[in-house]
């Protein structure tokens, strides 16, 4: 049997793909808050900061594509500098992560998983904030939403969830 040789890097490789999800069970009495962007509704994620969860599969995305970690490791839920905080403020942190590594961001993509309410009206605004927190262009931006078809704990209206592609490349 003949021995193969060790895959190497190639050097002209550029670019670099991660994936991020984030689940978060919902209860009565909580605001409900993706990509920023205040929904009203009577239920929202339980979360140790403001529960976002396409901001927080976003940033899992982002930090898988570069190797540096993931979001329990920048932001502990143990730490209470990040009790309630915005996640928007946890994407600008990634941002600068990105910056010091030599990153740029290429594209996002994203769906949120919740069986209710509709959130078709405030994926424009999500965008809007999300590309403003990273610097990057609306453009660069995918937010889709879907429900759980009455399956699962999405289905059921129990829990929400959110899914993050993110192609970067060094810069």
């Amino acid at each position: 049997m003949k021995t193969k040789k060790p895959l190497q890097k190639n050097p002209h490789c550029i670019h670099r793909i991660g994936f991020g999800n984030d689940l978060h069970r919902l209860a009565a009495g909580r605001k409900l808050v993706l990509g920023g962007v205040r929904i009203p509704f009577e239920k929202g994620p339980v979360g140790h900061s403001d529960g976002d969860a396409l901001s927080h599969a976003i940033c899992d995305a982002l930090l898988g594509a570069a190797a540096l970690g993931d979001i329990g490791r920048h932001f502990p839920d143990t730490s209470p500098s990040w009790r309630n905080a915005s996640s928007l403020a946890f994407l600008r942190y990634i941002r600068e992560l990105l910056q010091e590594a030599g990153y740029v961001i290429v594209n996002l993509d994203a769906t949120i998983g919740l069986e209710r309410p509709k959130l078709a009206p405030y994926i424009p605004k999500m965008r809007e904030k999300v590309a403003r927190a990273l610097g990057i262009s609306v453009e660069q931006i995918s937010v889709k939403a879907k429900t759980g078809e009455g399956q699962d704990a999405v289905g059921r209206g129990e829990a929400l969830r959110a899914d993050a592609t993110a192609l970067i490349e060094k810069g």
